[in-house]
């Protein structure tokens, strides 16, 4: 068997099932200043504290909805380690995305992912779809779910 129908198969065993939670990152607010001088993104309910204590909800600022999401490399980075006979991963996309829950500077996110496909597309590609729900420590509400693609491309 090769090592990516040998992929396919414990893939599809785990079907349904959750397949990693990876470790805690504080989102504090070095990073959410950092990420907007990375991305031009300076709104103040990101970068300036007082003021967003002042005139949000939120009682400070707030992390971008996009800071939150690319911590989902880091998070699949801590869930998947590569498998016999991969050679890379690739990020694939997203079928669906929502933002549910604002984060707050400070907060702790990790990340949950649930297998809900897996493809072969071809004689080195494997495409699998997890569903990823990035958690915010003791909120019930997620920052967001999104179902996302990831290509494990064999030898």
């Amino acid at each position: 068997m090769t090592a990516i129908d040998e992929a396919l198969q414990n893939a599809e065993a785990l079907l349904g099932t959750e397949v990693g939670v990876s470790n805690w990152i504080t989102v504090d607010q070095t990073m959410i200043d950092r990420f907007a001088d990375v991305t031009h993104d300076t709104q103040w309910i990101h970068v300036d504290p007082e003021r967003a204590a002042a005139e949000t909800p939120f009682g400070g600022t707030i992390a971008h909805g996009f800071l939150s999401l690319s911590l989902a490399s880091r998070f699949a980075y801590d869930c998947f380690p590569m498998l016999p006979g991969q050679v890379m991963g690739i990020n694939y996309g997203f079928n669906k995305l929502r933002f549910l829950s604002p984060v707050r500077a400070g907060s702790r996110l990790r990340g949950r992912f649930v297998l809900a496909a897996v493809t072969k597309r071809n004689a080195r590609e494997l495409l699998r779809e997890n569903t990823l729900t990035i958690e915010i420590e003791s909120q019930d509400t997620p920052a967001l779910v999104a179902q996302w693609l990831g290509m494990a491309v064999f030898e």
